[in-house]
């Protein structure tokens, strides 16, 4: 390590305190280890330039360097027994634990505040761990619904994860503490499962609303009446109304998504009309001798 503070910072011996904490910084916001794991020549580099922000930002410490009376730890020159009577006498007169340096950076970016909140409490280089992401498909109807799996994590146990009813495509749970180590006995970081929901079968998401198209025969379309309908929930009876054509949509009220706040998006049914499997010789009959029938034109106003 250098044994210039100014040199490992990059400024002058006349720069002020402005200039030296815009240095810092600059480099600490490109050298911090959270932003380059497991790079080991980033994280000495950024023990060096805090040990010489550390001594720099203090203004009596740096007095003393600029006259040579310490060096970039702190250590006297000389004569030494000075120094280990200086700093066994701990408490707020030790210049070697004052951490005032280190104050102005505990409430900006949320990457340094960890560190130096360990540093203004005299620890060593203390950080949070890495976070961790994963993730993992689930059923459309256990989103809809909410549900309790499990996730096996590739290098550890397998943890319990609660899906919330109402889960969304690509949103991520946070699985708090379950992520790399701390650094220096700082906190673990979290772990985040992102969530992609399988498509189904019918069922479309629309927001908190659901979206389908419902079969229902020529007989039930003519005269109306109950049909079964299913729904995420379980099925329902449905009334048609006579004379329901294809494209004729029916809404459930709040038997959509849950919504997190309370309550619940609709059921918004298309209904399409559904000839018979197969050829049903009555039914031909009648059609060749329903004269209204022949003279409807239900593409009228199309044009030709």
């Amino acid at each position: 390590m250098s044994r210039d503070p100014y040199e490992l910072l990059g400024v002058k011996k006349d720069a002020s305190q402005k200039d030296i904490q815009s240095a810092f910084r600059k480099l600490a916001k490109k050298l911090h280890p959270d932003l380059n794991p497991g790079d080991k020549k980033s994280e000495e580099r950024f023990k060096e330039i805090s040990t010489a922000y550390e001594l720099l930002s203090d203004e009596e410490k740096r007095g003393r360097f600029d006259r040579g009376e310490i060096d970039i730890t702190g250590a006297e020159q000389a004569p030494r027994n000075y120094y280990r009577d200086y700093a066994s006498q701990g408490g707020a007169g030790n210049p070697y634990q004052n951490s005032a340096g280190f104050a102005d950076f505990g409430d900006q970016d949320d990457i340094f505040s960890s560190f130096f909140s360990s540093r203004a409490r005299g620890g060593g280089f203390r950080a949070h761990g890495h976070d961790r992401n994963y993730s993992m498909e689930v059923d459309f109807l256990d989103a809809i619904n909410g549900t309790k799996t499990q996730i096996r994590l590739p290098d550890g146990p397998a943890l319990d994860l609660q899906i919330p009813p109402g889960t969304r495509d690509g949103q991520s749970l946070r699985l708090k503490g379950k992520g790399e180590p701390g650094i220096g006995g700082g906190p673990a970081g979290d772990a985040y499962v992102e969530i992609r929901v399988r498509h189904h079968p019918f069922y479309v998401r629309d927001g908190d609303d659901i979206r389908f198209e419902l079969p229902i025969g020529l007989r039930e379309a003519v005269l109306g009446g109950k049909v079964r309908a299913p729904t995420p929930t379980g099925s329902v009876n449905l009334t048609l109304p006579p004379y329901s054509n294809t494209g004729k949509v029916l809404r459930l009220k709040g038997k959509g998504v849950p919504k997190k706040g309370g309550g619940a998006g609709d059921i918004y049914i298309s209904l399409k009309i559904m000839l018979p499997d197969s050829p049903d010789q009555q039914l031909t009959e009648f059609m060749m001798s329903w004269k209204a029938g022949e003279a409807q034109d239900p593409r009228k106003g199309m044009g030709e």
